[in-house]
């Protein structure tokens, strides 16, 4: 009786069962992993993304030369607006106005909210409680709601005329909050020892805010003093209001959209977000240096310190 002969081989992976479904599932269960694990940061990319298509739009269109008045659609490549964008005399005469009025709302704001947020962190005194709750107020506050309230103030007072002056005092007002809540966080975390030891080492009061305090909150006052600007250049609510006569960058913006903003317009507004983002940046890098100031130790520096004649 012979033996029959048996295959004992293995199937061919393609005559495997199942084989290729079971590839899909591993290929989607690997998918679904990694998008686990990574939904955070593709949510922040897609707002990044969905916050930068307005201005990604502003950027191109600056380079665009319309037919006619409205610049919405794409004509053609020019640089005419970017080698003259303060051609328009209204324009300009709007934008030195935004500026000098940034300007001194975000130092009056600054001084007064610096010294604001030092009082609020290292002094106790009767009402800080009520301080810190009225300090959030303008913060929370609709900006329609305080704009009229700001007017119906002025009118009442009667001095000063609405101008300038009431833009000004309507700006300070609103960007003070900001400024002592980014400060006073910075003074939050501010190691008191550095100030400790100056003061054993004889330094006074003054010296020692001038020499230690004041270059280590530096960076939070800058931060908010840039805050402050973006906020006060960017205004359009409260300054509709309170502005009078007086035309500032974003007021001039609104009539003309009534009419077609020129193209120069959106060369202007891309300068100011550029100056705005290198601004950002400097406040970055300053903070990161505080930080690293802050985070050396005694002991790392007499470490660093080479005796002569000691190996």
């Amino acid at each position: 009786m012979s033996a029959t002969a048996v295959d004992t081989r293995p199937p061919a992976p393609d005559d495997a069962p199942g084989r290729g479904s079971l590839s899909a599932e591993t290929g989607r269960a690997r998918a679904w992993r990694w998008l686990r694990e990574h939904a955070v940061n593709v949510v922040a990319i897609l707002v990044v993304i969905y916050l930068l298509v307005p201005i990604v739009v502003i950027f191109v269109f600056s380079f665009n030369n319309p037919a006619g008045r409205y610049n919405f659609t794409w004509v053609g490549f020019t640089l005419k607006h970017w080698s003259h964008p303060f051609s328009d005399t209204e324009l300009t005469k709007a934008m030195l106005t935004s500026i000098k009025l940034a300007l001194l709302a975000t130092v009056v704001s600054t001084v007064i909210g610096t010294m604001m947020a030092i009082a609020l962190v290292r002094h106790k005194f009767v009402g800080r409680r009520i301080a810190n709750f009225l300090i959030v107020i303008p913060m929370a506050t609709p900006e329609v709601v305080m704009g009229a309230s700001l007017l119906s103030f002025f009118l009442i007072l009667g001095t000063p005329a609405l101008g300038f002056e009431t833009l000004l005092i309507a700006h300070v007002m609103f960007c003070i909050s900001f400024v002592v809540v980014v400060v006073r966080s910075r003074l939050i975390g501010f190691d008191r020892s550095l100030e400790e030891a100056a003061k054993d080492l004889g330094a006074g009061p003054f010296t020692t805010f001038r020499l230690v305090t004041f270059p280590l909150i530096l960076p939070g006052i800058f931060g908010g003093a840039m805050l402050a600007f973006a906020l006060s250049i960017d205004d359009f609510v409260i300054s509709n209001f309170n502005s009078g006569t007086t035309v500032t960058f974003p007021l001039y913006i609104f009539g003309a959209a009534q009419r077609g903003i020129p193209v120069e317009v959106y060369v202007v507004a891309m300068i100011l977000f550029f100056g705005t983002v290198a601004a950002m940046g400097l406040v970055t890098w300053q903070q990161r240096r505080a930080e690293k100031m802050t985070a050396i130790r005694p002991e790392q520096e007499a470490s660093d310190i080479v005796l002569p004649g000691v190996a």
